[in-house]
């Protein structure tokens, strides 16, 4: 993420998963962790066990926060307020680690003088979190160290994403908890290469290894690797991309294992966008929602039928080894993406993936080029890996961050784009749930994951429910400034009053129906899924008015 790598400089999980049980304390933020990553979870059960106190903030009520020291569920889209009054209970009791600041941090009087203003009470009145919490989350974070802080889409999902990300950095950095072991700021990737495919360069401005594409020397490297003229103008970012087919200002669209009609926001608009375009390619396992639309669909092995690597959440690069065959016609990607451009006049003609990675590595010599497949084995190495003789890094920044010092950002608090109003007076937040992932492109195939939850349904509070008249499994029109659609209703507690939940894996009830393209970070580019307005009615109670 952009605000981040200029601070700690790729946006990683700065620390290890295995550290987490000897973290001192474990700080969990818009992450519901057991339900998106359950070895993780595991590891922080671990942790309590061993006894490290455990601060869980989420809008919702998740199964972690049963055995929190501190459990609150914060107003959606107010974490910037959370942390500054976090950081404002820390300075003023002495709690932060001035040293650390000293030596090894710049620009912490900026920081100070915002969180100034940011007393519980003030961030109180903000979160809905009780000011006497706020004082025991500083407490049991400043003072059970090693502390880990760990984060996921909850918090990057926001126009505030950035900010959001930046606070996490700057709590970090206060109590001297980055560049130790057991402690960091670990963002949990949502899917198993996310991260490596970030450090491949599949972000629209960088190469691998995070080299700018606007560098004229990263340019003139990657032109000379793979004898061709490189363009050095950034891409689009997928928010960008969809007004950019609106207008016209492409034709064609290659999609490779996305789904973007149920991931992208405003589901309407994004439909809209795709038939503009006059050529659409999908790359994908099974025919996805996107796939059924597209003019071209590659058949894709999975990762049981290729071999290769995947860099996970912990900057861990392991070799993945084929089990079988690809089935039917399909092909790994890289021999699909080689033969496209090979039939497109660029001769692409690796003869495995080793052959790949090997040049993967020479062209990023930070961070992988101490890698090769017989040094990966089973368990991989972690990046940097800078040479044939490092053992791999297990945590960032132990002796300096990556820019030198770590800097801190003054973050003043910004509302979310939607608040409650008259006309739409819920508020609505989406995410995962145990038994399916992401757009269920995979998971919905499975006849033992699909019977665990088979259909898409909104989270009410009881309150709000009995407002409304509606009972359990009974279907609710979900109305946004986007659009409509239908769900049967979940009674539970799990949500506060005010505040409806729903999960993103179903076609049948796509969340971006009524999510908000326009809603975007103003860097990052990513889409505020975890805030919009609704209002809510029965479909029963609509077809008696009739």
């Amino acid at each position: 993420m952009a605000g981040l790598a200029a601070a700690f400089g790729s946006g990683a999980m700065t620390n290890s998963v295995a550290g987490f049980e000897n973290s001192g304390s474990i700080f969990i933020i818009g992450s519901n962790t057991t339900a998106c990553h359950p070895l993780i979870a595991s590891r922080i059960y671990r942790a309590k066990e061993k006894g490290a106190k455990l601060i869980v903030a989420d809008p919702r009520k998740i199964q972690l926060s049963r055995y929190a020291d501190v459990a609150v569920t914060q107003r959606l889209g107010s974490d910037v307020a959370l942390l500054n009054g976090m950081m404002h209970v820390i300075i003023a009791n002495g709690w932060q680690d001035q040293k650390y600041i000293e030596e090894r941090c710049e620009d912490y009087a900026v920081l100070e003088k915002v969180v100034a203003d940011w007393s519980p009470e003030k961030a109180a009145e903000v979160t809905g979190i009780e000011p006497d919490d706020i004082v025991k989350m500083a407490d049991i974070y400043a003072n059970n160290k090693p502390s880990a802080l760990l984060y996921a889409m909850g918090i990057t999902q926001h126009t505030t994403g950035v900010d959001n990300v930046k606070s996490c950095c700057n709590l970090a950095m206060l109590c001297g908890n980055v560049g130790v072991a057991s402690g960091g700021v670990n963002p949990l990737r949502g899917q198993n290469n996310v991260q490596g495919a970030c450090d491949m360069g599949g972000l629209p401005n960088v190469m691998t290894g995070y080299q700018p594409v606007n560098n004229p020397a990263t340019i003139e490297k990657f032109s000379q690797a793979w004898g061709c003229e490189l363009s050095a103008k950034p891409g689009l970012t997928i928010t960008d991309m969809i007004p950019a087919m609106l207008e016209g200002r492409f034709k064609a669209l290659y999609v490779i294992g996305e789904n973007p009609k149920l991931s992208d926001p405003d589901w309407n608009h994004l439909n809209h966008a795709l038939k503009k375009l006059d050529f659409l390619v999908v790359q994908e396992l099974f025919l996805s929602e996107t796939a059924q639309n597209a003019d071209v669909v590659f058949a894709a092995a999975s990762f049981a039928e290729k071999d290769g690597t995947f860099t996970n959440t912990e900057r861990r690069c392991m070799k993945i080894n084929k089990a079988i065959e690809p089935i039917g016609k399909s092909l790994p990607d890289w021999q699909i993406i080689s033969r496209l451009a090979t039939a497109m006049g660029y001769d692409m003609n690796y003869r495995n993936p080793e052959e790949i990675f090997n040049e993967m590595t020479l062209l990023t010599p930070k961070s992988y080029a101490g890698m090769t497949y017989e040094r990966l084995g089973i368990d991989g190495l972690q990046w940097p890996c800078p040479d044939i003789n490092h053992p791999g890094t297990t945590y960032l920044h132990k002796d300096q961050f990556a820019r030198g010092k770590g800097k801190f950002h003054a973050i003043e608090y910004r509302d979310p784009a939607e608040l409650p109003d008259q006309d739409y007076p819920y508020f609505l937040t989406t995410g995962r749930m145990f038994a399916h992932f992401h757009t269920g492109t995979m998971t919905r195939v499975s006849k033992h994951l699909d019977i665990e939850q088979k259909t898409g349904y909104i989270e009410i509070n009881p309150q709000d429910a009995a407002k409304v008249g509606v009972s359990e499994n009974e279907i609710l029109i979900l109305t946004s400034r986007r659009g409509e659609m239908e769900v049967p209703a979940r009674i539970t507690q799990n949500v506060p009053p005010g505040t409806l939940f729903l999960p993103i894996h179903f076609g049948e009830n796509p969340p971006n129906v009524l999510t908000d393209a326009n809603a975007v970070d103003p860097i990052a580019k990513i889409p505020e899924f975890k805030v919009s307005t609704v209002r809510i009615r029965r479909l029963e109670k609509l077809k008696s008015n009739q």
